[in-house]
């Protein structure tokens, strides 16, 4: 992984908190795995969860793995940015790693659904870019959807329906991506990540340039 060709930013920066979402056949995940492999700086959310390990899955690395009591005990003293409960498993983000991560310069990218993404941008607003990536067609998202392995009509059916209410939330996203070629959309949301580097607020040795300039350093 390399950053080299990209401009360095002036002085130490805060890092963000990048929040992708998407309709299932998107292709968010795709874009993702581009932006990680691109930019060394960018790391993928890592979640706390208290469903038991797979083979090579590393705890701390993959995910942080607790017992169901130590997720609670987590819950109830407020160390999660959002969590949920999914198949009879909870998943959650710690905030300590997160804030971490971002105080150290790092971007932290986020793979969650508009429930999740309204829960992070209430913890952290000043921190989160949220981007909602929306198919071509309605056509090409079912044909994505039914090429996927494993496919049945039914199945497919009731994914199309979940990406219909995944797609009514598009709003509340500080940008919009349409993936009707992958190439183009993976440049735009590059441009979006870069962008949102520069803003002010994450530029951490501006005030003191400023003030030099000022003579009041």
């Amino acid at each position: 992984m390399s950053n080299s060709g990209h401009p360095k930013d002036h002085g130490r920066r805060r890092g963000l908190m990048l929040v992708l979402s998407s309709p299932s056949g998107a292709g968010k995940t795709t874009l993702s795995k581009m932006l990680l492999d691109e930019f060394s700086d960018v790391k993928l959310s890592i979640s706390a969860t208290t469903r038991a390990p797979r083979p090579r899955e590393v705890d701390g690395q993959d995910y942080f793995f607790r017992t169901p009591d130590q997720f609670h005990e987590m819950i109830g003293r407020r160390e999660f940015l959002e969590w949920a409960h999914v198949f009879d498993k909870y998943y959650g983000t710690p905030r300590a790693d997160t804030v971490a991560r971002l105080e150290s310069g790092e971007d932290v990218l986020f793979d969650v659904d508009w429930q999740g993404a309204d829960a992070l941008h209430d913890q952290m607003p000043n921190d989160v870019v949220s981007v909602f990536i929306l198919p071509p067609s309605i056509e090409a998202l079912e044909a994505r959807l039914a090429g996927r392995e494993g496919s049945t009509p039914e199945l497919v059916a009731r994914r199309m329906e979940d990406a219909r209410r995944e797609i009514m939330h598009w709003r509340r996203y500080d940008y919009v991506i349409v993936n009707d070629e992958l190439k183009a959309a993976y440049q735009r949301l590059k441009r979006i990540l870069l962008v949102e580097r520069l803003k002010r607020l994450r530029q951490l040795d501006l005030e003191d340039h400023v003030r030099t300039l000022l003579g009041d350093g």
